[in-house]
C-alpha cells in the first residue's frame, strides 16, 4: 500500500462524457429518469441540495459503475472507497467525507459498501481501502492505517496535482449530509402530473410519461422541468431497442443522412458520450445547409436541454455551434 499519491505518468483525457452521478444510487443498468428539480438527470448533472443542509460530494455507487467513476476522474480527481460496517470503515469513511466536502467540488468520493457486495470483500486485501484516480489512472492507494492528518495531506496533493494538469472544473454537489440530531429534509412534493410521469417511467411506459409531461406544459407553458422531462422521455423512446453498432455503421455509410447522425447522437448521450454526440451534430451542421442543417441544429439544442445548461460541455458546444452557423 502506498501512503502518498504518485505523479501520473501522463494525463489521459479520453473519458467520453461524465457520469450521471445523480442516478448512481439507483443502481446500474436502469434507465435515467427525468429530473424534477430544475436540472436534467443527464451525465454530469446533480440535483441541487436543499437550502439549509450541507452539500456533499460523497456518493454511493455500485461495483458495475466503477468504470464510469474512473472515467469521471478525467474531469476531477476521484477517490473510490470500499468500506464495510466495522469501526475502522466508519471512521475512515467519515474522515474522507469531511475532507472531500471541504474541497467544495474539487474532487469526488465514490463509496462502495462491501457488506452488500461480498465479492469485493473477498477480492480486496483488506477493507476499508481507498484508491485515488486522476486522469483515468490510479495514483495512490491507502487503508485505515493512514492517520487522519496524512489523509488530509493526500486529498490536498490530489487537488494540487489535478490543478497542475489543468483540471480545474468543480463538480456539482451530489448529495446532502444530515447533521446528527437533525431530521433529514423532507423531499419536495412533486406536482401531480410530474408524479404521474415518474410513475409511468417506473413502469417503462414512455408514452404515458410523455403524455403527462405534455399536459403539464399545456397547463403551465413555462414549466421548464416538464420540458426537460419530456425531452428525456423522447430520448428514451427514440433509443429503445436501438443497436449502437448498427447505428454507427449506418451513420458512417450515410454521412449526409441527418436522421442517421441524430440516431447515433441520441445513443451517445444516453450512454454518457455527451461530447461525441455534440461534436457529431456540430460537424454535420458545418458541412450541410438547408432543411437538414436546421433539423440537426434543433436536435442539438434539445440535447443541450437534456444535458443541462450549467454543464460546461454544453457551453463549449454552444460556442462551436455559433462558429458553425456564422
Amino acid at each position: 500500500m502506498t501512503e502518498s499519491a504518485q505523479e501520473p505518468q501522463s494525463r489521459r483525457v479520453d473519458a467520453r462524457g461524465a457520469v450521471d452521478l445523480s442516478g448512481f444510487a439507483a443502481g446500474a443498468g436502469s434507465a435515467p429518469a427525468p429530473s424534477t428539480a430544475g436540472g436534467a438527470a443527464a451525465p454530469g448533472s446533480a440535483t441541487p441540495a436543499p437550502s439549509g443542509t450541507p452539500n456533499s460530494w460523497a456518493v454511493q455507487v455500485q461495483p458495475q459503475q466503477l468504470q464510469q467513476v474512473v472515467e469521471l476522474s478525467a474531469q476531477a480527481p476521484v477517490i473510490v472507497l470500499i468500506h464495510g460496517t466495522d469501526s475502522g470503515s466508519t471512521t475512515m469513511k467519515a474522515t474522507l467525507e469531511d475532507l472531500v466536502d471541504a474541497q467544495q467540488g474539487r474532487l469526488l468520493l465514490a463509496e462502495i459498501d462491501s457488506s452488500a457486495h461480498p465479492e469485493l470483500a473477498q477480492s480486496a486485501d483488506q477493507v476499508p481501502v481507498a484508491t485515488a484516480f486522476i486522469g483515468g489512472r490510479p495514483v495512490g492507494e491507502f487503508d485505515a492505517s493512514v492517520p487522519a492528518e496524512q489523509l488530509a495531506q493526500l486529498v490536498t496533493q490530489m487537488v494540487q496535482m489535478a490543478t497542475q494538469n489543468g483540471m480545474t472544473q468543480k463538480l456539482p454537489a451530489q448529495s446532502t449530509r444530515v447533521v446528527e440530531g437533525q431530521e433529514p429534509p423532507a423531499e419536495p412534493e412533486l406536482p401531480p402530473l410530474h408524479q404521474e410521469a415518474l410513475q409511468a417511467l417506473e413502469n417503462s411506459d414512455y408514452a404515458a410519461a410523455a403524455k403527462a409531461y405534455e399536459q403539464a406544459i399545456k397547463e403551465k407553458p413555462d414549466d421548464e422541468d416538464a420540458k426537460i422531462g419530456l425531452a428525456q422521455v423522447k430520448l428514451l423512446q427514440r433509443t429503445t431497442g436501438a443497436d449502437l453498432a448498427q447505428a454507427r455503421e449506418a451513420a458512417a455509410q450515410n454521412p449526409d443522412d441527418v436522421d442517421a447522425q441524430i440516431a447515433v447522437a441520441d445513443l451517445d448521450v444516453l450512454g454518457g458520450h455527451v461530447e461525441d454526440a455534440f461534436s457529431r451534430l456540430v460537424r454535420f451542421i458545418q458541412t450541410h445547409f438547408g432543411e437538414d442543417r436546421e433539423t440537426a441544429r434543433a436536435h442539438l439544442v434539445e440535447l443541450y436541454s437534456i444535458t443541462g445548461d450549467s454543464d460546461p460541455r454544453v457551453s463549449a458546444s454552444r460556442r462551436q455551434l455559433a462558429s458553425a452557423l456564422f
